[in-house]
């Protein structure tokens, strides 16, 4: 414990003058007429924005705010990597028999979606939940913490770095939430730490149709021959398809050929805009940003430890390995109890009955409101369903001995 330091966020004067030489020196594309989103991010809003972060954001503002934050840093030891130091944001209950989260963020999120949860977690208790100790790393290569330059980080490393903070913290047993990349990491720390981690809930809900179940395959064939999918099943199909048709490009280079992208993303501040406020609005669910928000989110990126280019590699390598992504959502994974967070504007929203394919089901919950960044634009559901999930009498209530042994 003794190589746990409290971290102290501080950008030099001399980078952020370097980043207004570079907004300044922007040079911006023409745009079709009535082209609105369908061609991307609009011309009027990048050029808003970058106005705004040239002009009057005021980046020791957030950064004052991020500070405020119970923000450490450790290193950690990654078999075939070495010590690599993570920065995390742990907020500590003061009931000793809290239950350890570990929250998981993804791409192009990072640490700080975990900023409007840690207030609810907090009051859990009085408002008739179990308490929460909150452990909210930067993941390897995002954020503040260090960047891995050998190629094979995979899911397997990013769910042996989690485990590893959690254990060093002292959590011998805990539980976790996590989408986007956070429901891969997890997933795959169920299925090699399942001693350590007792449950997980997700707000992205990945899993294959039901190839493996004949009457489940049955009734999806017969609803899609007789067209009486439900309403909400047709709507969850055609967010689906929009997504895979008009919003994957990203995905396709990202995993492919990543540091030809990552040129443009760590040397221009206006790209890297460009290519992450496209996210903001078209993967949540009219979620009313307002420019200092945006810039704050962007901002992460840009200061991160890594560069923003280094984020991005995480695409290429969850593809590889022994422990890929298309694993974790194709195996049943029988001792971590499991939680299901629906919200209406997700990437991939599936039947819900598919779901049983990912392993003991101990929780699910449909939400009126929320896309990909569920936490962020709906942290009362996210908190909400923890509280129902671990509190007494919910599907995974006990699952985490506390301190007494009960």
């Amino acid at each position: 414990m003794t190589d746990i330091h409290p971290f102290t966020l501080s950008i030099p004067d001399a980078r952020l003058q370097h980043l207004q030489e570079k907004l300044a020196l922007a040079t911006f594309p023409d745009e079709l007429e009535d082209a609105g989103w369908e061609h991307g991010a609009p011309l009027a809003d990048i050029k808003r924005l970058v106005h705004h972060w040239r002009t009057t954001y005021d980046w020791r503002r957030h950064e004052a705010s991020i500070n405020a934050l119970p923000n450490y840093e450790t290193p950690i030891d990654v078999d075939g990597f070495g010590h690599i130091d993570i920065h995390f944001v742990h907020q500590v209950s003061p009931n000793a028999n809290a239950i350890p989260v570990l929250f998981v963020h993804g791409w192009p999120g990072h640490f700080l979606e975990v900023a409007k949860l840690l207030p609810l977690f907090r009051d859990s208790e009085k408002n008739g939940g179990p308490a929460f100790h909150v452990v909210a790393p930067s993941l390897t290569n995002f954020g503040f913490s260090g960047v891995v330059k050998k190629k094979g980080f995979g899911m397997k490393q990013y769910a042996e770095t989690c485990h590893k903070l959690m254990i060093k913290l002292g959590y011998e047993q805990y539980v976790s939430q996590g989408g986007d990349w956070g429901t891969f990491i997890t997933r795959t720390m169920a299925m090699l730490y399942p001693e350590a981690l007792k449950a997980t809930h997700i707000n992205m809900v990945a899993c294959p149709p039901p190839y493996k179940n004949p009457l489940a395959l049955l009734t999806l064939g017969f609803k899609y021959l007789t067209g009486t999918f439900s309403a909400d099943e047709k709507a969850g199909f055609e967010r689906t398809q929009w997504f895979q048709d008009h919003g994957f490009g990203y995905f396709k280079i990202q995993s492919t050929k990543p540091q030809t992208v990552g040129y443009a993303l760590n040397d221009s501040p206006v790209a890297l805009l460009a290519w992450i406020y496209e996210k903001l609005h078209d993967w949540t669910d009219s979620y009313p940003w307002t420019d200092d928000e945006i810039l704050d989110w962007i901002s992460v990126y840009w200061w991160s430890r890594a560069g923003p280019a280094a984020s991005v590699r995480i695409y290429y390598e969850a593809l590889k390995g022994e422990y890929t992504t298309e694993r974790t959502y194709k195996t049943w994974i029988p001792n971590v109890k499991l939680g299901l967070g629906y919200f209406p504007k997700e990437l991939a929203l599936l039947p819900k009955s598919w779901a049983q394919s990912l392993g003991p089901i101990a929780f699910a919950s449909e939400h009126k409101s929320g896309g990909h960044f569920a936490a962020f634009e709906n942290p009362e559901g996210i908190v909400g369903d923890m509280r129902l999930m671990f509190g007494k009498g919910g599907g995974a209530s006990g699952v985490v001995e506390n301190k007494h042994g009960y």
